[in-house]
């Protein structure tokens, strides 16, 4: 049966009452009472509660138009618990076998306490406690073998539950900006800034957000749990038989695995609009502060103040006509002579727009010796003496020389231009194409022969 169905009529006047906060107030003390007691609260319990609750406070009870003049005899805390009573908020249960009268909270009207509870608490924020929440219903679905899809049904729950409060908490945000535009000076603002939004939205619900040992950290740990369950063949099939067997035909675990976790990408872009909403903030707040400081300054503030005194003014016309006799709002920046468009050039082809190659010549053989500083390592009769050395015959056949060292292949090298030369007493005969391997040097096979006196 639904709760909603045992309500009262007069259970909805506790809303319309001019004294709703006290009653409220008095709901809160008794259900704190309540939650302490072993068996039911008295109704001198009750009295004792609420008087206490008025002596710290010192409250001021007006009458109710249901009140008559015998119930206004009565003490603050008498009249507040027969109003409760009466409307049924509380409900009284006659104890005649010990002759005390007991005062319950009916099921209906205990989920409105929790309700005013949740509303009036600093205590920790439900983003906390859901995302821990879902963290230990998780692990236990894995390692404990007892327990069935139900438990995985709550941390889904947990989830949509974290969603629904963050979403609630982005919602929320915008009466941070009208509060913001509300402010006529910078103390104030400032205060509002402090007080306000860094104390209920940065430090107690942004903050643990955004902190690694909160939310990061538990989201990590449920998102490598998800997928180890996921991946687990085994694991998976002995949940189902263990389903099939209790008689569970809902959702399936790889279903309710995949609600889970799209339930926590949807957290991630959630986070990412607070995040945008707070940047947003900031700079609207700053915005603010600029304009609330430089207002007596500032030419734009002084315009600003104008046009608001203006708009304020049932004599808009005749305000507007003494403002344009004395002064020239026109923005110099935006008024000019010069034209607003700029002519477009003829598109040129692309031909034409490439720039001219340059063309590189090559590199003479002076110039080859020169950036190889080897030309003017060896004298000439360092080369002749050289060839004459391996000469046999008065044939130097390259593919004799043994062990060919760095100074040898320079030496061949610069024997091989030497031998081109016309006053050069050698010559140089290519016999063969092939190549010759001396240790780590490859050259042609050459032989050098001495030249016949012309």
């Amino acid at each position: 049966m639904q709760l909603r169905l045992e309500i009262p009529d007069s259970f909805w006047s506790l809303f319309r009452s001019v004294n709703r906060e006290i009653y409220i107030d008095a709901l809160l003390c008794i259900s704190q009472e309540y939650e302490y007691s072993n068996y039911f609260l008295t109704r001198e319990v009750c009295l004792q509660v609420l008087s206490d609750m008025n002596a710290r406070r010192k409250i001021r009870l007006e009458r109710e138009e249901s009140e008559s003049d015998f119930d206004m005899l009565e003490t603050p805390a008498s009249r507040i618990l027969n109003w409760l009573v009466k409307t049924g908020w509380l409900k009284r249960i006659e104890d005649f076998s010990s002759m005390t009268t007991n005062i319950v909270i009916p099921d209906y009207a205990a989920v409105m306490i929790g309700a005013f509870e949740r509303l009036t608490s600093e205590d920790m924020e439900e983003t906390e406690i859901y995302i821990q929440n879902v963290y230990a219903t998780l692990y236990s679905f894995r390692n404990d073998p007892r327990v069935n899809l139900n438990m995985l049904r709550t941390a889904l729950v947990n989830t949509r539950r974290l969603n629904k409060a963050l979403q609630d908490m982005l919602h929320n945000m915008d009466k941070f900006f009208e509060r913001l535009l509300d402010k006529e000076n910078y103390s104030d603002l400032l205060k509002e800034h402090l007080d306000g939004y860094v104390e209920e939205v940065v430090r107690k619900k942004y903050h643990i957000l955004k902190t690694s040992d909160n939310f990061y950290i538990y989201k990590n740990d449920i998102k490598r749990c998800l997928q180890e369950m996921r991946d687990d063949d085994e694991w998976i099939e002995s949940v189902r038989e263990r389903s099939a067997a209790g008689g569970d035909d809902g959702e399936d675990v790889l279903e309710l695995l995949d609600l889970i976790e799209r339930g926590f990408d949807d957290i991630e872009h959630r986070i990412a609009n607070m995040d945008k909403e707070h940047s947003k903030y900031v700079r609207a707040t700053v915005t603010r502060l600029n304009y609330l400081l430089s207002g007596e300054t500032d030419t734009k503030g002084l315009i600003v103040q104008l046009l608001n005194r203006i708009s304020a003014s049932d004599r808009k016309d005749e305000l507007i006509r003494k403002t344009a006799e004395k002064m020239n709002l026109s923005h110099l920046e935006i008024l000019s002579e010069k034209s607003l468009y700029k002519r477009r050039r003829a598109r040129a082809d692309f031909i034409s727009r490439m720039e001219q190659e340059e063309e590189i010549a090559d590199l003479g053989r002076e110039e080859v010796l020169r950036m190889n500083r080897v030309q003017m390592r060896y004298s000439r009769s360092q080369i002749e003496e050289f060839i004459e050395r391996h000469m046999e015959e008065d044939v130097m056949d390259t593919a004799r020389i043994p062990d060919m060292s760095e100074e040898d292949f320079e030496k061949l090298i610069l024997a091989y231009d030497y031998s081109i030369r016309r006053n050069s007493r050698f010559a140089a005969v290519e016999e063969e194409p092939e190549m010759i391997q001396n240790g780590r040097y490859r050259y042609p096979h050459l032989k050098f022969i001495r030249r016949r006196p012309e």
